[in-house]
């Protein structure tokens, strides 16, 4: 009987290969984790041991040399390459996700949709913590106006790695795209974008605060929606002592969640994502609801990675949207591109 799943190409096995695309890959039924490329013998070993089926092709050209071999083709290669490859991807013909950040620019990033939507290939951004626990959760408690209209959003990755690791994010070169801003960025201000919608204002502080750090490390983001919430976004390598990942204030309630959704650490560790579970989180690190009345616990939904390359692989048979499309991701990067300009300028920018 032929396999009728749909055939990826893994450009890129580091970190966000690794741990996160290649098992969400291989936990999607529709889809068949084809190919999978790397030039680094260690990593090209781990494969072979963890996806024997998969074809290890040395560089990205064996994919173009014979794009009717794949369905789809996944680039998690180190970002100043993003906007090469997927317009390689665009010119083969193959639909294509692309992590995050998409580009390291506006300008880059509009060039590829204006190729893609050219070529008509569908094209996806790496967004997944659309799907993590705590955000599903707010967005049920927004959508259900459970708290009431809320005025100030915040929220925060925060960690403590106060050594410069020699890796490209903490280069300075603008190709790199390097720093908080466009790591961890793009997740806090997709989110708050989802949330609340378009802004009307950013003001930013971006800095490095860390011996020997060229890039930033340490920075904040201020929102002003055009709905009238306000988001505060915090990105830290220094915070010892992180604060809480989300506070949601409403003008019947509040709701504040501490500690990271528990899916990237499952998915460093190995663990599978079809596994029954997968995404549910311990019911002591739930987030409370507190207004005048008291405060009571709310069970935080399980987080859905999986459910974002079950999207894509809807979207590819049925022809439907991309799960998270070129628009957000320009989006987004229009309000990075505003912080830094914020930062730079000390002062609020206009959007």
């Amino acid at each position: 009987m032929p396999d009728e799943r749909l055939r990826v190409a893994l450009v890129g096995y580091g970190l966000a290969g690794e741990a996160f695309h290649a098992p969400l890959i291989a936990a999607t039924a529709p889809l068949r984790l084809a190919a999978v490329v790397s030039a680094d013998p260690t990593r090209r070993a781990r494969v072979a041991g963890r996806y024997p089926d998969a074809r290890l092709l040395s560089g990205p050209g064996d994919i173009w040399a014979d794009p009717t071999a794949f369905d789809l083709v996944v680039i998690a290669a180190p970002n100043r390459a993003h906007l090469e490859l997927g317009l390689r991807a665009v010119d083969a013909g193959l639909p294509v996700v692309i992590e995050k950040p998409v580009a390291a620019s506006v300008a880059d990033a509009v060039r590829l949709r204006d190729a893609a939507a050219a070529r008509g290939v569908p094209v996806a951004v790496f967004h997944n913590r659309r799907w993590d626990g705590d955000f599903l959760t707010v967005s049920d408690l927004v959508a259900r106006d459970v708290l009431g209209p809320v005025h100030r959003f915040e929220s925060r990755f925060e960690r403590w790695r106060p050594d410069v690791a020699d890796v490209w994010r903490e280069r300075a070169d603008p190709q790199d795209a390097g720093g908080l801003l466009y790591d961890l960025g793009p997740h806090l201000i997709d989110q708050a974008l989802v949330l609340f919608g378009p802004v009307e204002s950013v003001y930013a502080e971006v800095r490095h605060v860390r011996g020997g750090a060229v890039v930033d490390d340490d920075t904040f983001v201020a929102l002003t929606h055009r709905s009238g919430t306000v988001s505060h976004l915090w990105a830290s390598m220094v915070a010892a002592d992180p604060g809480p990942r989300m506070r949601v204030l409403g003008r019947a309630a509040s709701y504040v969640k501490f500690g990271m959704d528990v899916q990237e650490a499952r998915l460093r560790q190995g663990m599978d994502p079809a596994a029954e579970g997968w995404g549910s989180e311990p019911e002591a690190d739930w987030g409370r609801i507190c207004s005048g009345a008291g405060s009571e616990a709310v069970a935080t939904a399980p987080g859905r990675y999986p459910r974002y390359y079950e999207l894509v692989a809807d979207a590819l048979r049925r022809g439907g949207p991309m799960p998270v499309g070129l628009d957000d991701a320009i989006a987004t990067l229009e309000v990075i591109e505003a912080a830094r300009a914020s930062s730079r300028q000390r002062t609020t920018v206009a959007r």
